[in-house]
């Protein structure tokens, strides 16, 4: 049975190179459709389109970089080399994107026209749709199959692979810009509202803008040192409480080194009748213990300490015992 790590690397791989395929496609598309009809929303919309395709190929470079073996100054690995790379994402969907639909939506308010040759926009509309759910599609399934749970709100947040639930979120972004796009020719061709092109530019700059905040405040969480999730480091506490030898563990501290590499360090108040070898061996219970339930946590690190009880970290009582957040790794 593949790791969570190879289905991970795998499911990362296809879904961006499925988006950027798409996203090429659907950007000459909707450039030929402007082209003939001079409509800002398709603009606009050829623009996003691009954006995403060029974010694509930043998420494959940040996919391979994240990939580099560990070294004598990188111990850890490159993982966070993905994190890095999705926060560009976040600010070139923000400045290429949404400023310049936006931009260019209010220079369209400012100098209305009626959009001609209409039948241009409505097949391109389609199209796209129908590139943008496939895409949406496998990347759901791809998020499925790496994550374990169906992709939702929640599961997105606890994501630790933006190269899939980036892929997520500008999809469906992309489609509410296509429905954006949509309404507002359907407004120019029935009510004659010329100023709707303009407002869909608009809106759709706006959506692009939504998501790279989104993007941006999901990368830094991971950039400054993101840990595992409470109910994480519950299960983890106790595994290493059932151990025999073991009278106390602490706070267990973790940091996200990837998307597929976690760093566990954890003090841990061993039975004083414990000789030196075997507090090794219950060390080594421990280790294989946690690896076993968590297969993403590469590196443990124990300290044997006398943790007093009287502090936060010793008392079991002290841990909360709400889960804020279901477990999804």
């Amino acid at each position: 049975m593949p790791s969570h790590a190879d289905v991970s690397k795998g499911s990362s791989r296809k879904a961006v190179i499925t988006a950027v395929l798409s996203d090429v496609a659907i950007a000459a598309a909707k450039f030929t459709a402007f082209f003939f009809s001079g409509s800002s929303a398709m603009l606009s919309e050829g623009i996003h389109s691009v954006v995403d395709a060029g974010n694509g190929c930043l998420l494959v470079l940040g996919v391979h970089l994240s990939r580099k073996p560990a070294n004598e100054t990188h111990p850890f690995g490159y993982g966070k080399e993905l994190y890095f790379w999705t926060l560009l994402v976040a600010l070139f969907i923000f400045l290429a994107g949404g400023a310049l639909s936006v931009v260019e939506g209010i220079h369209r308010l400012q100098h209305p026209h009626p959009l001609e040759h209409l039948l241009w926009n409505y097949v391109t509309l389609l199209v796209a749709a129908a590139f943008e759910g496939y895409s949406l599609s496998v990347a759901l399934g791809e998020f499925k199959a790496a994550e374990g749970v169906p992709a939702s709100w929640r599961a997105i947040h606890d994501s630790k692979d933006p190269s899939t639930f980036t892929v997520i979120v500008e999809d469906f972004a992309a489609l509410l810009g296509l429905f954006t796009a949509l309404i507002a020719t359907l407004a120019n061709e029935f009510l004659d509202w010329s100023r709707a092109d303009g407002i869909a530019s608009i809106t759709i700059g706006v959506i692009l803008m939504a998501v790279a905040v989104f993007l941006i405040i999901e990368s830094k969480a991971l950039l400054v040192g993101e840990g595992a999730s409470l109910a994480v480091l519950r299960q983890i506490r106790r595994l290493t409480q059932a151990q025999d030898g073991v009278d106390l563990a602490g706070y267990p501290l973790t940091m996200y080194f990837g998307p597929d590499n976690i760093l566990l360090t954890m003090k841990v108040r061993f039975h004083q009748s414990l000789s030196r070898d075997q507090i090794e061996q219950t060390i080594d219970a421990i280790e294989a213990a946690v690896r076993q339930r968590f297969p993403l946590i590469r590196h443990i690190y124990l300290e044997a300490d006398a943790i007093r009880s009287n502090t936060r970290n010793a008392d079991p009582a002290s841990f909360p015992e709400t889960d804020p957040t279901p477990e999804t790794h």
